[in-house]
């Protein structure tokens, strides 16, 4: 439906977060990115007219330690369903931004290594059990630099793999 109604607004879109890893313990939420080629009013309305509605709160990813010179590298827009139903987040975001590359690396790397999707799984039913679902910013004041941590050892595999995101899921 997203690649219908965005058309070539959309460069690629792919299932991103825990529930694009097999095995891997995650909220019933499906994360989806799309990666445009602009933050524009026009994607904005075709993603109104997909039935999603922008929260303009959050436009910007969690900057890992490091970055914070690059600010702009984090940008995005987010999207939620206008009417309830089942719980999608769409995270647009622009290509060749490091926040573009992380998600899908991140899901590629975790992909391959199944036991660190595990260990990272666990920490995540943690969180859960001292910070209920409704302590969010707990939550992801915790995963965050979780995720950054896995990112080194992704960011070793791509370098030595020379890896690249594969097609777009649709």
């Amino acid at each position: 439906m997203l690649r219908q109604m965005l058309g070539n607004l959309a460069l690629r879109i792919d299932h991103i977060g825990s529930t694009a890893v097999p095995g891997l313990a995650a909220k019933d939420v499906i994360d989806i990115q799309i990666t445009a080629v602009r933050l524009t009013d026009k994607l904005e309305r075709a993603m109104n007219l997909a039935g999603f509605q922008r929260l303009v709160n959050i436009n910007q990813d969690h900057v890992p330690p490091g970055k914070e010179s690059e600010a702009q590298e984090w940008e995005k827009w987010f999207f939620q369903p206008a009417s309830p139903g089942r719980r999608v987040n769409v995270h647009v975001r622009m290509p060749g931004r490091a926040n573009q590359r992380y998600a899908i690396l991140f899901r590629d790397y975790l992909r391959t290594f199944p036991a660190i999707a595990q260990a990272y799984g666990q920490v995540k039913e943690a969180i859960v059990k001292y910070h209920p679902e409704q302590d969010m910013e707990a939550y992801y004041d915790i995963k965050d630099p979780v995720c950054d941590i896995i990112m080194g050892g992704g960011e070793e595999w791509a370098a030595s793999n020379k890896w690249q995101p594969g097609p777009t899921d649709c």
